[in-house]
């Protein structure tokens, strides 16, 4: 079947939908092991960092779930539907919900075992402090396949 481990780390930028809303930037980290060559669970952890209404704050997310994955080529796209928690702090107020996350990527194969996850788009789903968030997360970085 090939590699059923990759791991991968990179930039996230996040249009993180509060009252206010703030444009956060900060990093996004997944590990994937495939149970068949198109399916795999992903353990992705991710945090963002920025202002929000002019006070320093921090939002998390810490989510699993399944991959779907396009047979590997030199060009490779997935998608997923992962659940778990975030968690926000800011200006002295924290707080932790469920979170769920929806979204698609695309990889480009560089090396037998690096590829550049040229790009991943996401709907980032929180209600932290009780309110709905339906945020958008993008983010590249790199994996390594193993």
């Amino acid at each position: 079947m090939g590699d059923k481990f990759e791991f991968s780390a990179g930039y996230a930028y996040m249009h993180f939908k509060s009252l206010p809303t703030a444009n956060l930037n900060g990093f996004d980290v997944s590990g994937q092991y495939k149970v068949r060559s198109w399916l795999g669970g992903v353990a992705d952890v991710s945090g963002e960092y920025g202002q929000v209404g002019g006070v320093s704050s921090q939002v998390y997310t810490y989510l699993f779930g399944p991959q779907l994955c396009w047979p590997p080529r030199r060009i490779s796209p997935f998608a997923h539907a992962l659940f778990g928690a975030g968690y926000f702090s800011g200006g002295g107020y924290t707080n932790r919900a469920i979170a769920a996350e929806y979204g698609a990527g695309v990889d480009w194969k560089i090396k037998t075992r690096w590829s550049w996850r040229v790009l991943e788009a996401n709907l980032v789903e929180t209600r932290l402090g009780g309110v709905a968030e339906h945020s958008a997360r993008v983010s590249t970085g790199i994996v390594f396949h193993f």
